[in-house]
C-alpha cells in the first residue's frame, strides 16, 4: 500500500468513482471535490500528496485553482496532474505553465492513469542526497527541500527543484531532453519533449536575474548548468 492521499477534482460523478475505484485498487487514498470550493477546503484540511484537477469546473476552472494553489506558500509544494477533454497542444502548454506537473486527456486508461501519478509522485517526492549544494549564491538543501538565492527563499515547484538538483549535481554537461526526461521525470514515457522546455522557462524565471543565465541552451542538443559565461 502506497499511503499516499490523492484528490479528485471533477464535477462529474461517474468520472470521479472510476478514479477512485483504480486507485484504491493500486493502493491509495482518495479525497473527492466537485468544484473549486469544496476542493480547496479538501486541500487545506486533507493535505494531499497530489491533485487530478480537471480543467472544466462548474464555478472556479481548474486552471485557476491550479493558479491560486501554486501562488499559496502552504499548497505550492502539493504537485498537479490536469485532467480535461482538451486535447489541443495549447491547453497541454497553458496547463504547464500555470503550474501542474503534467496532464492527462480524456478519456485516460485507469492504467495510463495510474502510471502517470505514480511518475509525478516519483520525481516529486523521491530520495534526494543529504548533502547541500551550493554554488555562489545559489544554495540547495535536500533535507529541507528548500533553495535559497543571495541568503533569500526561492519560490519554485517540484519539478522546478528536481531539475534545479540535478544540473547542479551535474554542472557542465549538455543535455538533451531525452535525458532529462529520463533523469529528472523518472523514464515517465507520457512526458512530450517540450514539457522540458516549459520547466526549464519557469526555473530561470524562478532562480532571478542574477542565476538565470546559469541554464544554458544547447543549441541542436539541449540545456546544461554552467557557471562560465
Amino acid at each position: 500500500m502506497s499511503g499516499k492521499t490523492i484528490l479528485i477534482v471533477d464535477d462529474e460523478a461517474p468520472i470521479r468513482e472510476m478514479v477512485v475505484m483504480a486507485l484504491e485498487m493500486a493502493g491509495y487514498q482518495c479525497l473527492e471535490a466537485g468544484d473549486a470550493k469544496q476542493a480547496y477546503s479538501l486541500v487545506v484540511d486533507g493535505r494531499p500528496d497530489l491533485i487530478l484537477l480537471d480543467w472544466m469546473l462548474p464555478d472556479v476552472s481548474g486552471i485557476e485553482l491550479a493558479r491560486r494553489l501554486k501562488r499559496d506558500q502552504l499548497t505550492t509544494e502539493i504537485p498537479i496532474i490536469m485532467l480535461t477533454a482538451k486535447g489541443e497542444e495549447d491547453h497541454k502548454i497553458q496547463g504547464l505553465e500555470t503550474g501542474a506537473d503534467d496532464y492527462i486527456t480524456k478519456p485516460f486508461s485507469p492504467r495510463e492513469l495510474v502510471a502517470r501519478l505514480k511518475a509525478v509522485l516519483r520525481r516529486t517526492q523521491g530520495g534526494d542526497e543529504l548533502s547541500t549544494i551550493v554554488v555562489k549564491g545559489l544554495e540547495l538543501d535536500p533535507v529541507s527541500h528548500r533553495v535559497t538565492i543571495d541568503g533569500r527563499p526561492a519560490e519554485m515547484g517540484p519539478t522546478e527543484y528536481r531539475l534545479l538538483q540535478f544540473f547542479l549535481t551535474h554542472q557542465e554537461r549538455a543535455y538533451t531532453r531525452s535525458q532529462l526526461l529520463d533523469q529528472v521525470w523518472g523514464g515517465n514515457v507520457y512526458v512530450e519533449e517540450r514539457t522540458v522546455d516549459v520547466h526549464i522557462r519557469r526555473l530561470r524565471k524562478a532562480l532571478g536575474v542574477n542565476y538565470e543565465n546559469h541554464i544554458q541552451t544547447v543549441r541542436g542538443t539541449g540545456y546544461r548548468f554552467s557557471t562560465r559565461a
